[in-house]
């Protein structure tokens, strides 16, 4: 029996059930619709809609159900097109008569909307912490990489030489930019949707706000028609979860690149690495490459779910369904990406010497030596044309560029010292650069940053 019986003559077709049914994913949202469920009776209740008999009858069959459930023995049945079908399908057989007036007052319109905001209230601290967990990572590499340094890159050419702290801290900043995106989010989704009915309230003396303060949520909502139509939320999580799926990508694609041969700046643990079925050498980057691959499958769902939405009419249309596939796997996906490259770089091993090696050819310093002459009182625009000119000289006559600055008058013994390994990167003083002293500052500020989003995470 379906939750609309009495206007039709005929029952559903199979086809029809079998089409529109969401059983089989949104079946994740139970502990959700029991504890709205409880809520919204116990606002009936207050608003003397539900008898103090009633309400006991009907919150001790939503406390059976949810035992049924949580045990496995819950049985459901081919007219449960939902998770929230079946719920109240169960709980009138087990309450009768009071059961029947478990649905007073709420449409499945308000009462998904509400039990998707608490999922995803829920979900969003769990997102929070397992990325601070992986900044947790990089942090301990960053602290531990000391005074090693690394070619910086633009366009994938060497560029200037950074520490590998610097690097890798990168990498936690920007992580730290997704755990703010999420905690916003939360922020604004957590406004109570129930009391909204199908679309436009009721004629019944309902409790929105104590309704939304039993369900914890910072307010209730405002316009009954946006309540039950609105999909920010989940939009705003899919974008969070896209972005942050971005930037999990770009540490698989380093990993990646400096785990080549080519490169060797990295050494894979073999307990986070993969072999081949047919190639017995080797050895492959597999989380790193899932990490890339899912990115495309995170920004996809995001496309869908935009798409689905940008031609609605208000208010609640059947079409709203679709975003709970697409949420649940992201969300799935994000929650396995983030610990499996933490794990991997928690156990990688650093070829510093091959790192250093490649940070340390002369033209490396080029700025230095350009910085150098405008120090002397040079245009930079002047310094910087002499210096490229030497750079394509060494290049073209294969005569070592060391050779070159001594040989200039503008430069000469003063400046070989610039060309030193080691050195360029320990020129890097500005505030928030790559040399010694700006990323020990860093990495104090960013300490602190991690303990006031552990706080964060922890007052939720």
């Amino acid at each position: 029996m379906t939750l609309w019986h009495g206007r039709f003559a005929d029952g559903p077709a199979e086809g029809l059930l079998a089409f529109t049914v969401s059983l089989e994913y949104d079946r994740r949202l139970a502990p959700y619709d029991l504890v709205g469920s409880r809520a919204h009776v116990r606002g009936l209740k207050r608003a003397g809609i539900l008898s103090p008999e009633d309400v006991a009858t009907i919150l001790a069959a939503l406390d059976h159900v949810g035992e049924e459930l949580e045990s496995g023995e819950f049985a459901f049945q081919p007219g449960d097109e939902d998770i929230h079908t079946a719920i109240e399908r169960r709980v009138t057989e087990i309450a009768g008569d009071a059961g029947a007036r478990l649905h007073t007052g709420r449409s499945r319109n308000d009462q998904i909307a509400t039990d998707l905001r608490l999922w995803c209230k829920d979900q969003i601290i769990a997102l929070g912490r397992a990325t601070v967990a992986l900044q947790e990572v990089l942090l301990e590499r960053a602290s531990d990489a000391g005074d090693s340094y690394l070619p910086g890159y633009t366009h994938m050419q060497r560029a200037q030489p950074v520490l590998l702290a610097h690097h890798l801290l990168a990498h936690a900043w920007a992580l730290s930019r997704d755990v703010d995106r999420l905690l916003t989010t939360r922020r604004r989704m957590d406004v109570s949707p129930l009391g909204a009915g199908a679309l436009a309230g009721s004629s019944l003396p309902l409790d929105p706000d104590g309704v939304a303060s039993d369900l914890g949520f910072d307010e209730r909502f405002e316009n009954s028609l946006d309540a039950v139509s609105d999909r920010d939320f989940v939009a705003e999580l899919l974008f969070d979860l896209a972005l942050l799926g971005v930037h999990l990508s770009r540490i698989g694609e380093e990993v990646m690149i400096w785990s080549t041969e080519e490169f060797g700046f990295l050494k894979l643990s073999d307990s986070w690495s993969t072999g081949s079925s047919m190639l017995p050498q080797k050895k492959n980057p597999d989380v790193a490459e899932l990490a890339r691959g899912k990115a495309g499958r995170l920004i996809g769902h995001l496309t869908g779910l935009l798409t689905t939405l940008k031609g609605l009419p208000l208010s609640y249309n059947r079409d709203l369904q679709e975003d709970k596939e697409p949420l649940f796997d992201a969300v799935d996906q994000v929650l396995l990406t983030l610990p499996a490259l933490g794990g991997l770089l928690a156990t990688a091993t650093f070829d510093v010497a091959r790192m250093q090696e490649a940070a340390d050819t002369p033209t490396s310093a080029a700025v230095d030596l350009a910085e150098y002459l405008v120090a002397e009182g040079m245009p930079f625009r002047e310094a910087h044309a002499l210096v490229g000119s030497l750079v394509r000289d060494s290049i073209e006559r294969h005569v070592p560029l060391v050779e070159l600055v001594e040989a200039h008058p503008a430069l000469g013994s003063a400046a070989l010292g610039l060309l030193e390994p080691g050195v360029a990167v320990t020129r890097r003083t500005t505030p928030g650069g790559g040399g010694p002293k700006p990323v020990a500052e860093q990495l104090s500020r960013f300490r602190q940053r991690l303990d006031v989003d552990r706080e964060r995470l922890a007052t939720l």
